[in-house]
């Protein structure tokens, strides 16, 4: 076979640095797209924010995108292993807050107090009690064992084989240090399983409240035949009537089954919505959020002096400046971009923002991508992790597309309207003979909506509603 030389002309899709980053901002929350920006403006010199600075300067960011916003807006409608007990140091108390370090301004929101982390806080009470010494390390051993939830991970056998025997610590001593442990606060703090748990709680009340014994009947053995609704099994076994049954679980259900879990630092996530829906003049109106519009805009200083010396010592800021013009003008299209997907969005589900959930309509990202003229693959980056807020909250922009069923006359209902008529139905069923899911889909029917009975279960266990028997009460 003999070799030889081709010539051959074809096209090909290549992707710039400009559209890479331009691509890479557009799928950014807007989280990430402060922190992706805080790095470029640490690495570029030519590039600089002005958020909070009033200088009378004008911020290239700001205006332009505003701008270009506006014009496409009228163009398109815990470690729980146990520590050394010698490592513990007993004089480090933890400061909870004092009057004494009140402002003389008070401020609601920075003078709130957190609450300490559960170890901090049992710690703290140990450390008032009249215990020996030796006796609060044993209770501090037990506290290094609870999970988040305020239980013990680990049996009291199991943390005794861990200790060195040269402590000569008995099972009693833990069994000792472990009572000392559930008298602090909070109350069901140091259970080794759920029936403790409650029943610690309701040993606290007093002793005259009425049905407490059989609530502490139920916390002890029955919790399984409660959560089942076995109400009829339950009355039979305890020689009870349907009142006193009752009674007894209202109390049980004023427990709480996890003591510890409203202590410590909490991972709360903050939603910054990038747009605002708002009813203006009979018409629902997206607009960009200031708040979430970073304000850039090119070192004055470092322009005026490329602008005199274009030698080729100033190579490097020469292309830093083009870095940061494409940087302010990927941003501009970002928003730009964001803006036009949500009016198109707002468009199209108008009946959700005057009625709610059941007024959804189906959507599909083709659908707004046809109409504001990009591809499926840049809508749905849009969409993801973008917020708008609205009189209804704040939803992201994936929450308005869904798929559809058909209706009767022809029409198609949107799954989430679908789940909005299916809460609606159980909310108001009547607890005692709650609604099966056959029963469920047949008033659906009946209203025009064809809807299986498995569906209708896969959508009530999406919302994390229990089946018709788990429903039934009392």
């Amino acid at each position: 076979m003999k070799q030889g030389l081709q010539l051959k002309l074809s096209q090909s899709l290549t992707l710039t640095p400009q559209l890479q980053q331009s691509i890479r901002l557009l799928q950014l929350s807007t989280l990430e797209l402060n922190q992706e920006l805080e790095l470029m403006v640490q690495e570029n010199p030519l590039l600089e924010r002005v958020d909070g600075i009033d200088d009378g300067a004008p911020r290239v960011a700001e205006f332009e995108t505003t701008s270009a916003t506006q014009e496409s807006v009228n163009e398109t409608p815990t470690d729980t292993a146990p520590r050394e007990i010698t490592d513990l140091d007993w004089d480090e108390t933890p400061n909870y807050g004092s009057g004494d370090d009140m402002d003389d301004e008070f401020e609601p929101q920075a003078n709130t107090l957190d609450m300490p982390p559960l170890r901090d806080h049992l710690l703290w009470q140990l450390n008032l009690t009249p215990l020996s010494e030796r006796d609060k390390r044993l209770v501090a051993l037990l506290i290094d064992d609870l999970n988040e939830a305020g239980y013990l991970t680990q049996t009291l056998d199991e943390i005794l084989a861990m200790l060195p025997t040269e402590l000569e610590v008995e099972l009693d001593d833990l069994q000792i240090a472990l009572k000392q442990l559930q008298n602090l606060e909070p109350t069901g703090v140091g259970a080794r399983d759920l029936a403790e748990c409650l029943s610690l709680q309701l040993r606290t009340l007093p002793e005259n409240t009425p049905h407490l014994a059989l609530a502490l009947q139920i916390a002890a053995t029955e919790l399984s035949a409660l959560g089942a609704h076995d109400y009829a099994g339950l009355k039979r076994k305890l020689h009870c009537d349907e009142i006193a049954l009752g009674a007894a679980q209202s109390l049980i259900q004023q427990l709480n089954p996890r003591p510890g879990i409203a202590f410590g630092a909490s991972d709360t996530r903050y939603i910054i919505p990038d747009v605002v829906v708002k009813k203006t003049k009979g018409r629902w109106v997206a607009s960009l959020n200031t708040e979430a519009m970073p304000k850039l805009r090119v070192n004055q200083m470092y322009a005026d002096i490329l602008s005199r010396n274009r030698d080729a010592n100033h190579q490097q800021l020469s292309g830093q400046l083009q870095e940061a013009k494409w940087l302010i003008k990927n941003i501009m299209q970002r928003f730009d971009t964001i803006l036009r997907v949500t009016q198109c969005i707002v468009d199209r589900q108008k009946h959700f923002f005057e009625h709610g959930e059941v007024a959804m309509r189906p959507l599909v990202l083709r659908e707004i991508a046809d109409i504001v003229e990009l591809h499926e693959s840049t809508v749905s980056r849009v969409t993801t992790q973008k917020f708008m807020m609205t009189p209804r909250g704040i939803f992201e922009l994936k929450y308005f597309f869904g798929s559809h069923v058909s209706t009767d006359a022809g029409g198609a209902c949107s799954a989430t309207a679908i789940r909005a008529l299916i809460k609606q139905l159980i909310s108001a069923e009547n607890t005692k003979k709650p609604l099966s899911d056959g029963k469920i889909a047949e008033m659906l029917v009946e209203q025009g909506i064809q809807v299986a009975r498995r569906t209708i279960a896969k959508y009530r266990e999406a919302m994390q509603i229990p089946p018709a028997n788990q429903r039934k009460a009392l």
